[in-house]
Order: C-alpha cells, then structure tokens, then sequence
C-alpha cells in the first residue's frame, strides 16, 4: 500500500449506542483521547437536519454547529469529518468549507439511492470538501452492480477522497473480503483510497481488517474502528487493538495509551448503561442478513426463547432486511405467535366457573416476594382465594401458574402444575391445561403487549372478577438485580425501557380499575 490511515467513529457509530447523548463533557474527554492517540481521521458525528441538536449530542443540525459545539481547536495533522445518511440533510445548505470547520463529509447511502448520490456529492465536493462514498451493505450488491457504482464514481467523482467497502451487518467472511477487495481495487479509479467499515457481529472485524491490511494493492487504505469497539449492536472494529497491530507490523507509532484512559474513565462507564458488544442476538441477524436492529427489538421483548427469535429473524421480507421498521416488526410478531391458534371458549368458561365469586392473588416474579413467602403461603391455603403465579414457579404450589414463556411452562409440565398458557407457548399436553388463543388477549397500542400479566388481567375482566390482589409486581429498574426473585430471569433493560414499561403497566392497572375492579398492591410498586 502507499499509505495507510486510521479513522476513529467512536462520536459518530458509538452514537447509535446512546442516541448520540454522550453530555459535552464526554464527548470532549473522548475527542482528546482521540487526537493524543494521533489517529489520522476523526469522525465526529452525524449531520441530520430533523434529529439534529446544537450541543451535548453527536447528531449536529448542520455542520455549523459542530465547530462550536466540539471543534474549538483543530489539532494540526487532524482531518475531521461528519457523517450525513442520504436524503437526511440538504447539501444545497452546506456554508462552504472553513479552516476551523470540518474537514470532509461522508455520505452513506442505499444501493437504490445510488445515481441520487452522485450530484450531491459533486455538490459537497464543489464546497471545498473532502468527501467520502459509503456504499451501505456492501455485500448486497451483485458483481454487475458494485462494478456500475464504481464506474458511475470513476467518471463522475474522480476527485472524491474515499471509496468504502461497507459491511453493514457484519456478515462478511474471508471469501466475501477477497471477492470484493479484488473487484474494487481491480476496478476503482487508482488514485482514491480504498476505505473499510465493519461491524463484529461474527467478531470477524479484526480478521477481515488484517486481511485488507495483507491485501496486495499499491493504493492508499483508510481503516474506521472505535474505542472499545463502541458502535451499534455488536459494536466495530476496535481502535485501540487496530492502532497496536499498526504499531507491531507496520511502523506506525500510534499512542495507545490516551485511549485505554478513556477507556477506564468513560467508555466503561457507557458500557455499563449502554450494552455493545457479540450477543447471539447479534450473530442471528448476521446470518440471517438484516439489521441487527430487528434482533434487538425481539429478543428485548424477553418472550421468545432464542431458536424462536432466530426463525422470526428468518421470515423478515428482504426488502425490510435493509433498515429497521418498527410498525412491520410488531406486526411480523404478532403474526408469528397468532399463527397458533386454537377454540378457547370452552377454556374461558371453564375458567368463569372455576372463578366465580372468589378473589384471585397474581403473584409475579418481582424480588419483593422474597419477603412475604409466608404470607404467599397463608393466602394459598385459603378456599375463597385462587392464586396465580405469572412465570413464577419456585417454591409455590400455586392453583396456576401462567405460563407465557416457553422454558416456564416446560418446566411446569415437568412438575405436574395446572397450568393457563397460550397458543403461541402450547398446543395442549398431559394434564390440567388451560389454553388461551394468544391474539384474543394481547394488547396492542404502539407495541405489542403480551406479557403474562397483560393477558391475565385481560382474562380476569373477562372472567367477571371484582377484585384482585397484586404480590411481585415490583417494576422495572435498569439495574438488573433490583427487578426478579429468581436471578436467572434477569434480562438487562435500559433507564428508557424500565420507564417506559412502568409508564405502560401502571396505566395498564388504571384501566382495569376503572372497569370496576378492585386492585389491592400486597407488596410495593412502581405501578402503584
């Protein structure tokens, strides 16, 4: 190679970990961290004329803001640079290029978006900057197609700085690397840089950017990483691990050490309230080439074991693989569960009679029933009461338990426990099982809500219940060991997600009240 460069994306594709609020403070000691590592490039953020702010985020209403915002002092030797998606921002609106501003502009852009990009490139690059072609999913572009953009950008932006090979979804494998790195470097304008961006879902980033590193080619190569590996899902490549590498083989003399400060003083503690990183999840949207966005969104709804994610990931259309749509997501997972269906009526008024005139004890699995187990165990004993576990089996003889997660009703059957499930969880087996069909008794507003508790309050209103007393039903925090009794149902969740299922539960509660049943919490809440 002729040169080699490094560009560091920690305050651009680490901001999609935390919706770009680092606070200015962080953001200012990882840009330091940055530039005392002598990386050649910075990226400094996203430029999103909607989302935009004008300070203490990385998502930039214009690029105006940035110089007063982050960039005060540009460090000599320093290029810096701003990341816009097309159709995001009006590049007619760019003020031409200053010598205290930004430096360059990277623009990503979808296959279907590519003749779109080619004039507004020549706009940015009209305005004095450095511009860089970032073809999102590389992979998904045939040989024919990949070979049309790079003669569109050989004969309309010879001048561009960069040409990227970009793997969106960290799908790319050592055959994948060399089938592409040949077509590009064979076909690409010799003057431009070749560019890689990757994602370690199959932690496959180091090996794929050693084996651009071994590539043999004559022309210059910029390589994006973050600090700790900070960035969407999975996360990237890591900085501090590529700079060292550079050191070992290459001569580069690149101070690792402000970076592994930051590290201990502020990444970790992002890293702490916001998870990047391989996760299974993670690795299931590689192999089944979407968004890793789409296995977040299932597998943080806690209800499918991990194969049943992995199949829901599967039925995504190809057309909606590219990029995330929440609405389609919701609706594929109601799909996917009303697909099992079954006659419930005859369940129903079983359940009516079995009911009728009693009060009924929800116990759910929050940590506070630690406390009240005697109690629990009192109030089982009583005739005039039918208690109900909600995915809560240990140490109870409940009259039921409801079971809408599938490891809790295996292990429910192997104890011979009467049990209310849905048909997304059983069809039916030996003995007392009460099956609901799953889309009578979900809940559906902006997301779908299918918890045990929604649907068994839905089946208790129906069941003509007047009162209904509440143990377990604890809420949700973001620290993990605050939210169940039993350490192995802990799932990570976010301050936004606990809020926002407190919010949703707690009005939830309200609803049932105000149909004229009587709810009595026997342990604290946040839903009180």
């Amino acid at each position: 190679m002729n040169s080699l460069k490094v560009l560091d994306v920690t305050l651009r594709d680490g901001g999609c970990v935390n919706d770009f609020n680092f606070g200015q403070s962080y953001m200012e000691k990882i840009l330091a961290a940055q530039e005392a590592s002598q990386v050649d490039v910075i990226e400094l953020g996203y430029i999103d004329e909607k989302k935009g702010s004008v300070g203490g985020r990385t998502q930039y209403i214009n690029e105006t803001v940035i110089k007063d915002c982050i960039l005060k002092n540009k460090k000599p030797g320093v290029s810096y640079v701003a990341m816009m998606d097309y159709g995001k921002f009006d590049v007619n609106n760019l003020k031409p290029r200053t010598e205290d501003g930004i430096d360059g502009i990277r623009m990503a852009f979808h296959k279907k978006n590519v003749e779109d990009m080619i004039p507004l490139g020549k706009i940015i690059m009209e305005k004095g900057y450095d511009f860089y072609i970032q073809p999102m999913i590389t992979l998904r572009y045939t040989d024919e197609e990949l070979l049309r953009l790079i003669q569109l950008v050989n004969c309309e932006l010879p001048n561009a700085n960069g040409f990227y090979i970009v793997d969106s979804f960290g799908e790319m494998r050592p055959n994948d690397m060399n089938r592409i790195l040949n077509l590009v470097d064979n076909n690409l304008i010799k003057s431009m840089t070749l560019g890689f961006h990757s994602h370690n879902n199959l932690q496959m980033s180091y090996s794929n950017a050693v084996a651009l590193l071994q590539f043999p080619t004559n022309r210059n190569l910029m390589l994006d990483c973050s600090i700790m590996g900070m960035g969407k899902g999975a996360g990237n490549l890591n900085t501090e691990l590529l700079l060292e590498h550079l050191n070992l083989y290459y001569g580069k003399h690149y101070n690792i050490f402000p970076l592994l400060e930051v590290i201990d003083k502020v990444i970790n503690q992002l890293h702490s309230e916001f998870y990047w990183g391989y996760a299974v999840e993670y690795y299931l949207s590689s192999v089944n080439h979407c968004t890793p966005s789409y296995a977040s969104h299932f597998y943080n709804k806690h209800m499918l074991p991990i194969d049943q994610v992995g199949e829901l990931l599967s039925e995504i259309a190809e057309e909606k693989k590219i990029s995330f749509d929440k609405e389609y997501a919701e609706e594929l997972y109601r799909k996917y569960n009303e697909n099992k269906t079954v006659d419930d009526e005859t369940t129903v008024n079983d359940l009516k009679k079995e009911l009728f005139g009693k009060e009924v004890v929800l116990v759910a699995p929050g940590k506070s029933i630690n406390s009240i187990k005697d109690d629990i165990a009192k109030i089982i004993e009583q005739k005039d009461k039918v208690v109900i576990g909600l995915n809560v089996l240990a140490d109870f003889e409940f009259d039921y338990v409801m079971a809408t997660r599938k490891e809790i009703y295996e292990e429910a059957m192997n104890k011979g426990v009467d049990i209310i499930t849905t048909s997304s969880v059983s069809k039916g087996g030996r003995g007392n099982i009460k099956i609901l069909d799953y889309k009578k008794w979900i809940d559906i507003g902006e997301r779908t809500h299918d918890s045990s508790a929604v649907i068994v309050f839905n089946l208790l209103k129906k069941c003509g219940i007047k009162k209904i007393s509440l143990a377990g039903f604890d809420g949700f925090s973001a620290n993990i060991n605050e939210n169940y009794y039993d350490s192995d149902m802990r799932h990570p969740v976010t301050e936004e997600q606990a809020a926002r299922r407190n919010e949703y539960y707690k009005k939830f509660i309200n609803k049932i009240r105000e149909k004229g049943v009587e709810i009595e919490f026997l342990t604290k809440s946040k839903y009180e």
